[in-house]
Order: C-alpha cells, then sequence, then structure tokens
C-alpha cells in the first residue's frame, strides 16, 4: 500500500509554485475556465463550413433538456426526405410522439427481462435495476417504434414539458419500474399470475406517460402546402398510413454498421447486446463491425447517392461545443500542461473512456482529390444556438477516434459483408461499451 507522504506532496506543491508556465496557466483557467483558457486558435481556421458534398441546410431541430437524440437524428432523415420531396419550408416530424410509445414499449421490455430472467446473476440484475428505462436508444430500437407506431407532424403531438426536460418523468417512471420488479419477482416466486399482474402494471404506466405527455393520436387530419403556397395536400388516417404515404422509407433495407477495434470484436463478424432492445417481439439489435476505413466509404456512399447518415458518436470528447467543432486540435494541452493523451480507441473503449453517447446525422463531407474524407457536416439537435446555426464540423482524424455507428442501405455492402451482417451474431454483455445508448 503506497500511502502518500507530506515531504512527496510538498515537493509537488514546489516544483508547482516554482514554474511560472503552470502559474500563468493557472492564472487563465481559474478566470476562464479550463477548455477556455486551452482554445487552439487554429483549429477554427482549418475547419470552415465549405464541402464538397452539402446536401441540406435545414434549420434544425432541438431535443432541449432530454436524451432524445437517437429520435431526432432519425427523425431529420426523414425530415430531409420530406421537405425536399414535397418542396416544404420549415417542418418537423413529432419526436414527442415517438418518445410515448417508446418510453411505453421500454416499461414493457424491462417487464419482460424481469420475468423471463428470474435466475440471473446479481449482476445483471442490477444492471436492469439500475436505469430500467431512458431516454436513449439505437438505431434498431427507433425502427421498431416506427414500424409499429409510425409517425406524426410535430403540429399534430407537440411538445410537452416533460418531452423537453425529461428528468422528472424518468425519475418517477423508474421508481415505478423498480417496484414493478419487486412485486413480479415476488409473484414469480410465489406462483401467482404474473401476467395478469404485468397488465394491472402496464395500465398504471400507460396512464402515467399519457397524463405527463399527452395522449398520442390513432387517427389524425393534416393539411398543408408546399413553401411557394401551392400544392395544396390533404391526409386523413393513421400514423402508420402516414408514414407511408409521406415518409416510405423501407427500414428493413438499412443496416448498423460499427467500428470497434477491440480483440474481442472480431472485423465483419456481427454483433448483438443481451438485454438491449425497447420492442418486445421486433428484431434485435445487431451491428457488423468493420474497418474505419470501409466505415467511412460506405457513409460517402450513401450521401454521394443524396442521402444523409445517421450517426452515432462520443460528441464530448476533444469537442467544441460553441462553436461546433469536433476535431482533435481544439485545445492545447501539451504546450499549456505537459499533457498527452495517448489513448488509441480500443483502449479508450476498454478502459471506459469513451462509447457512444450521442447521435447526429452527417449531411455532408468535404473529399479530396482520391475520393477519401478531409472533413465532415454534421447536423446537430440542440437548437440553432451552438455551431452555425447548429450544424458542426467533424475533423476525419476525429471521425477515426470518436465515430462508432452509422446506418446504411443494404446495397453499399459487399455481397461478403452482407452474409457477415446477417450471420447468427455474437452475444456481447448487457456493459459492453457497443451497447451504450444515444
Amino acid at each position: 500500500m503506497t500511502e502518500l507522504k507530506n515531504d512527496f506532496t510538498q515537493s509537488l506543491y514546489d516544483d508547482f509554485a516554482s514554474n511560472s508556465k503552470y502559474r500563468a496557466v493557472e492564472n487563465a483557467v481559474t478566470k476562464n475556465g479550463l477548455l477556455n483558457a486551452l482554445e487552439r486558435r487554429s483549429s477554427h481556421a482549418s475547419n470552415v463550413q465549405e464541402f464538397s458534398i452539402d446536401l441540406t441546410k435545414d434549420s434544425v431541430a432541438n431535443q432541449k433538456a432530454s436524451g432524445r437524440c437517437w429520435m431526432f437524428a432519425a427523425l431529420n432523415t426523414f425530415r430531409h426526405k420530406m421537405i425536399k420531396g414535397l418542396n416544404l419550408g420549415e417542418f418537423e416530424l413529432s419526436q414527442a410522439y415517438t418518445f410515448f410509445w417508446d418510453k411505453y414499449e421500454k416499461s414493457n421490455w424491462f417487464m419482460e427481462q424481469i420475468i423471463n430472467n428470474y435466475d440471473m446473476d446479481d449482476r445483471k440484475l442490477k444492471f436492469l435495476l439500475n436505469e430500467p428505462q431512458g431516454d436513449g436508444g439505437q438505431w434498431d430500437m427507433i425502427v421498431a417504434i416506427f414500424q409499429k407506431y409510425g409517425v406524426v407532424p410535430k403540429a399534430v403531438y407537440p411538445e410537452s414539458i416533460a418531452s423537453s426536460n425529461s428528468r422528472e418523468l424518468d425519475q418517477h417512471l423508474n421508481k415505478l419500474l423498480r417496484q414493478d420488479a419487486q412485486l413480479l419477482r415476488e409473484a414469480k416466486e410465489n406462483s401467482e399470475d404474473v401476467e395478469l399482474l404485468r397488465v394491472m402494471l402496464l395500465k398504471e404506466i400507460f396512464n402515467y406517460l399519457a397524463v405527463t405527455l399527452g395522449l398520442p393520436p390513432q387517427n389524425f387530419d393534416f393539411s398543408f402546402r408546399d413553401k411557394e403556397g401551392k400544392n395544396f395536400t390533404k391526409f386523413s388516417g393513421t400514423p402508420k398510413e402516414f408514414y407511408d404515404q409521406f415518409v416510405g422509407v423501407d427500414l428493413n433495407e438499412y443496416v448498423s454498421i460499427i467500428n470497434a477495434p477491440t480483440v474481442d470484436k472480431p472485423f465483419n463478424k456481427s454483433y448483438t447486446v443481451e438485454f438491449l432492445g425497447n420492442v418486445v417481439g421486433a428484431k434485435a439489435v445487431k451491428h457488423l463491425n468493420i474497418e474505419m476505413s470501409r466505415f467511412k466509404e460506405l457513409a460517402i456512399a450513401q450521401m454521394q447517392q443524396g442521402e444523409t447518415v445517421w450517426f452515432g458518436c462520443d460528441v464530448g470528447q476533444m469537442s467544441n461545443r460553441k462553436d461546433g467543432l469536433l476535431t482533435l486540435d481544439a485545445y492545447d494541452w501539451d504546450s499549456a500542461l505537459d499533457i498527452k493523451f495517448t489513448q488509441d480507441k480500443a483502449s479508450r473503449l476498454e478502459y471506459s473512456e469513451s462509447l457512444m453517447t450521442h447521435a447526429m446525422v452527417l449531411t455532408g463531407v468535404d473529399l479530396n482529390e482520391d475520393g477519401s474524407a478531409n472533413k465532415w457536416k454534421v447536423e446537430n439537435s440542440w437548437g440553432e444556438d451552438v455551431g452555425k446555426k447548429g450544424y458542426f464540423i467533424a475533423s476525419d482524424e476525429w471521425m477515426d477516434e470518436f465515430t462508432y455507428q452509422i446506418v446504411v442501405r443494404k446495397e453499399f455492402l459487399t455481397a461478403t459483408e452482407l452474409v457477415a451482417y446477417e450471420a447468427e451474431p455474437t452475444i456481447l454483455l448487457p456493459w459492453d461499451p457497443m451497447g451504450a445508448l444515444a
């Protein structure tokens, strides 16, 4: 056991006190904050909002104080298609609508895991109880919601206090679900009717969600004109019919691609994650792990065909949020503090330093003469007050290090890649970083 001796600490104190560079940095940081003081001016000059492929300049959405980025990113890809195809002006699909049904389905999913895994070990039970449900998700989870419930315009099911600021909603929903887990486990132990109990508990949860978020529409009327005030369109029907008529994307044609360069996940193989999902009966969350060079080729190929790309990353890493810069040279740690961050992507995953935390949309890319990427245009969902009216720039080097997932059409995969994706997946443990929710 190594105790911190007073003379050792004193030597550190004296070294710092006598170092004029550190004292100057101390003044700058305590006055302006760490990242503001370390911000590297040159990172702005090398990252300008000009791209050889630039698919949209639509106004960005704002998820506010909620963790719905994965929904916003998916709905934004649909929104781009609708705005272009229908010649619309400002338009959004309802993120609150998908939020309601995801909360409802996640509650049932949680109960399913509790009931059907009664003999799970304590660590897995603790994992489930730690957060019975949350705002986050992955691509296949939002697909399950779209396929079961469709979509509606934001005007039809607008934001509520709880959808825009979900802390209170989640706090009490998770309180209910932990209580429900106890009731279900005790009922199973006592050979009582567990399914009858589940029905009662789900009714309680549905009512709670309907009160806090609002009862979602089952049928609705909606009409709109294009941005020139022409081509008046009327709709009357269900949310699934609205999806089919105005979105019309075959979600079965899209696959999740990941880049996880750790030894336990060989490339060109498929993976799923235990306990990861939201809709009981929907297809499992599934990923194909490939090398980063191929990963970026697929994203570029889809954008070259005029379609934006849903992607997941660790947005807080080397990130200048205010100016919308995702670049490895954003801050000068070395010159100011003699600190070097040397872990590579695999090491960061293995040592819990990084994982997917946020989903956004790739809407552009600047290509070099050889067709490789120089920088990427990113549509965020944090409103227009960050970045350039809500758009960020990611350097290609940043993408290499901190991007973990994209979603692309199957047609861009090689025959070998498609076979690998469709093969029986390796099941990862619930706490694997590839099970992280954006």
